[in-house]
C-alpha cells in the first residue's frame, strides 16, 4: 500500500460515523465509473487474509488490555 493511501485511510478512520458514510458512498459512485480489470481470486484471497491478520492483531491487542 502506498503512503498516500495509507494517509487517506487513516484519515478516513478518524471522521466521524456520519463523515464516513459521506466519504464511502462518495468513493463507490466514483469506483463504478473507473474502467477497472476484474478482481482477481488472488487479490481477494490476499485481502481476506491481510483483514483476518488485522482481526487477529486487534483481538491480541484487546486481549493484553
Amino acid at each position: 500500500m502506498t503512503r498516500s493511501v495509507q494517509e487517506l485511510l487513516d484519515r478516513f478512520d478518524r471522521l466521524a460515523d456520519s463523515e464516513k458514510h459521506e466519504a464511502a458512498s462518495e468513493i463507490l459512485q466514483r469506483v463504478r465509473r473507473l474502467d477497472l480489470d476484474p478482481i482477481t481470486d488472488d487479490d481477494l484471497i490476499l485481502s481476506a487474509e491481510e483483514m483476518f491478520l488485522e482481526l487477529d492483531r486487534s483481538e491480541e491487542a484487546n486481549e493484553r488490555a
